[in-house]
Parts: structure tokens; sequence; C-alpha cells
């Protein structure tokens, strides 16, 4: 017995040496970190070396023959609006969504008369859909381990401020819109992470408690008796960060120069937005993307990707970028904005709004090369969508090509070009990733392409994070 024991203790020491081995094999030895030394070009920059020591990396690798935008000339582009700055808060997806509608309306009266929607009203009952959408979810999967992916899914981001297109549709049908002059902005709806880092604690406090629930054997009425109180906290927290959402308003139109247009009425906000959005936004619009890693013309949906639990889930068809330009410029050449999203952050010259391939030369200034392309990136999680612009206008050659794009931001009319940014068609084709179009300005083989049934992919996909 004693042998026994003697072998197996041997044995499992010659394993513990085995993986102890391959774990020194792949670690950086003092021979390896010698070579390492050797092969790296630093002795030979010390200029550089000091250089960088005093400077920003973007300073130095900034190309300064693009530090002036000289072009600013555009073939097709929509009227102008007031910029807005949606400060330090990720509702970009809200402010690209609120341009689009308020172009509409301006384009429907002939640019005579203006309106300005409440970001602070609807992003109250945004972050309130999210806290049930949350809830709701943890319920839903409270039969899965702690550990399953769609449980952490849920309880890593709780909460967010991010969003897409369909989030504003959704959200704007059911609850309707106030004009800004009714709910204007808090201190809190211009800054929010504080806000967010509250609601989300108590959101993962309640998804345990829900979890218990549901283990303790609790009747679903009572489950939801509770997830409603839950929601009563949610909302007090919502009222006294954002103000408690008009119910009821009274408002007069206004021209262009501020008059009033006809007399005051009364108004609430789902009557309002009849009054200047119509009929239903949903079903009139495809989103696009621009995803090579994917096949074309083929419509997927993304699971969990909606603002409401009874809302829709982003379902998007993928095009080629080539498709996606001619859409843009057909509804731009019919004066209408559209929602796009891009990895703003990639070549951002944010001094003088400019987008472009070559804004900065990070390779040369390192010595070596970055050569991924867009679905390397898109795979590895270097690259996705991550802001939510205006598209307003594009400039053509000759041919009918375009050139170069420019959308309106929404950092305040003091940054970039005005309130706007400009970009190559170039960093466009690279760089750009959703597209809402109306569907009046989709191909007719786009638009049999995107009514057929979608693929299913999951929230986790390197792609799929929200428009900040």
């Amino acid at each position: 017995m004693k042998k026994l024991v003697g072998l197996l203790i041997v044995a499992g020491l010659t394993v513990l040496s085995s993986v102890g081995q391959n774990r020194t094999q792949g670690g950086i030895s003092p021979e390896m970190l010698r070579h390492i030394v050797q092969t790296s070009s630093t002795k030979q920059n010390v200029a550089l070396s000091n250089a960088m020591a005093s400077n920003s990396i973007d300073d130095l690798a900034r190309n300064y023959r693009n530090n002036v935008v000289t072009d600013k000339h555009f073939s097709v582009e929509t009227p102008s609006q007031n910029i807005h700055n949606q400060k330090q808060s990720g509702r970009c997806w809200m402010y690209s969504s609120f341009n689009v509608l308020r172009a509409n309306f301006a384009r429907k009266h002939n640019d005579t008369l203006r309106v300005e929607f409440s970001h602070d009203y609807l992003f109250f009952y945004d972050q309130l859909e999210k806290a049930n959408l949350m809830l709701q979810g943890v319920i839903d999967c409270a039969d899965k381990p702690m550990d399953d992916v769609r449980v952490q899914f849920f309880f890593k981001n709780p909460i967010n401020d991010g969003g897409t297109f369909c989030g504003a549709a959704d959200l704007a049908e059911k609850y309707g819109l106030v004009p800004v002059e009714i709910q204007p902005e808090t201190f809190t709806a211009e800054r929010t992470s504080k806000m967010g880092q509250i609601l989300s604690s108590k959101l993962r406090e309640y998804g345990l408690e829900l979890r218990r629930m549901v283990a303790d054997k609790k009747g679903a009425k009572v489950i939801q008796q509770r997830k409603t109180e839950m929601l009563g906290t949610i909302y007090s927290i919502l009222s006294l960060s954002l103000g408690e959402p008009i119910k009821q308003f009274t408002y007069v139109f206004r021209d262009n120069d501020g008059k009033a247009v006809g007399e005051p009425r009364t108004y609430t906000p789902l009557e309002f937005y009849r009054e200047t959005v119509g009929g239903p936004i949903n079903g009139t619009f495809i989103m696009a993307m621009n995803d090579p890693r994917r096949e074309y013309y083929k419509t997927y949906e993304v699971e969990l990707d909606r603002h409401t639990y009874d809302g829709h889930n982003w379902c998007y068809i993928n095009l080629p970028m080539e498709d996606i330009a001619q859409m843009a410029i057909a509804s731009l050449q019919d004066s209408t904005k559209l929602y796009s999203s891009y990895d703003v952050g990639k070549q951002l010259n944010r001094n003088t709004g400019y987008l472009a391939l070559d804004n900065f030369d990070y390779a040369t200034l390192f010595g070596t090369t970055f050569p991924m392309n867009k679905a390397d990136r898109i795979a590895t999680f270097d690259s996705g969508s991550s802001h939510a612009m205006t598209l307003t206008a594009v400039d053509l050659d000759a041919a009918g090509k375009p050139v170069k794009w420019k959308v309106e931001n929404s950092w305040g009319g003091d940054s970039g070009q005005s309130g706007y940014i400009i970009m190559t068609n170039d960093w466009f084709n690279e760089y750009a990733f959703r597209l809402v179009v109306d569907k009046k300005y989709v191909p007719e083989k786009i638009l049999k392409a995107a009514q057929t049934k979608p693929v299913m992919v999951m929230p986790e996909d390197p792609l799929f994070s929200t428009d900040d």
C-alpha cells in the first residue's frame, strides 16, 4: 500500500513538473529576454525616445499635411440645423436619431418650422425599460448557473447609455416625444456615469434576489409583483436624477426666426409624437451593416439588442460598402439625412474634425506595420461601431463616385468643423458600420433580401456593442 502511495506521489510530481516545464517554456526566459532586447530598435532611436518622453504619441505621429482641411465643398448637402451636445453621456444614438426626426419634420414643412426634442424625456424611459429588460432577463435565465454566459451578460452590464436607432423608434412609439423646452436636460442627464453606477449596483442586488425567489419556487405572480416594486425604486432614482417625465404640456411651434406659428395647443407626449413624426417609425426603414466576416445580402438579428423587453431586436442586412454608399447618396440627393455609426476614434484629428486613413503615421513612428483588414479588426475586437452621427452630405466626382462625406456630430458646435466631421471615402469604407435608410431609397433586391428570415447572432459578438 505504501509503495502504491509512493508511486502515486511520484506520478503527481511528474505531472506537476511537466506542467511547470510547459509553463516555463511559454514564459520569458533570460535568454529570450536578451534576444528581445537585441531585436529591438530602441538603441537606434534615442532621439525619438526622448521626444516621446515629453510629447503625446498623436502629436508625434500626426501627418501635418492633413492638419488643415481646405476642401470643404460638397456637391450634395442637406440643410443645416443647430448642433447639439451630448456632453458626458453615451446617448449619441438618441442624438443622431432625433437629428433625423427633426430634419424630417423641417423638410415636411419646407424648412419653415423647427422642433427640438427632449433627450432627457426619452432617456428616462430608456433607462427604465433597460432596467426591466435586465430584471426580466434574470428571471428568464434563473434556472441557469451564475457563470452561464447569458446570466453573466445581464449581471456584467445591467444598464448602459448606449443604443441604436431601433431603440429610439421603439421608445418614441411607446412613450411619445416632448419638446426640449418642456423637459430640458438635467445635470445628471449630461453626466450619466454616477447614476449608471448606482442603477447597476441596485439592479445586480435585485437580480440576485429574483434568482433566489425562483430557486425557492416562488410563484410567477409573486415574482412579477416583486419585480414591479423593484422598478418603483428605479423609477424614483430616475425621477430624482432626470426629473419625472412630463405627462401633458402646452406648446406652440415657431419658425426659424423664433416667431410663433399658430396658437398654443395642449399635447400628451404621444399626441406630440404623432404631430411631429406622424405614423410608426418601425417598418419604414432598414438597418444596413458592413461586416466582411459574414455573408452579404443576408439578414441577421442580434439577440437581446433592444431597449424594451417587448420591443424589436436589432435586425440588419449585411451589405458591401458600395451598396451602403449608393443608398446613402440616394437619400442625401433627396435632402434626407441618415443615422449612421462608425469607429470614430480611429485616425480622428479632433482639432480639424477630419477623418482620413493617414492622419497619424503610427507605423513609421514605432517602426512596425498595422496590416489587419476590416474583418480582422472586427474579429479581434480591434474595431467596431462605437459612435453614432448623422450623415448629412457627400461630395461626388465626375463619375458620381463618393470622394468624401460629412456628418453632424453631437459634441457641440465648437468641436471639429463647427460641430461637423469630414471623412474621406477611404476612411468611410474602413470604419463605417451601420446605416439606417428609409425604404424608399433602398433597391428592390436589397428590400427582398431584408425580408428573409434572419440568422440569430449573440450580443457578445465583437461588432455588436451599442453606439455611445
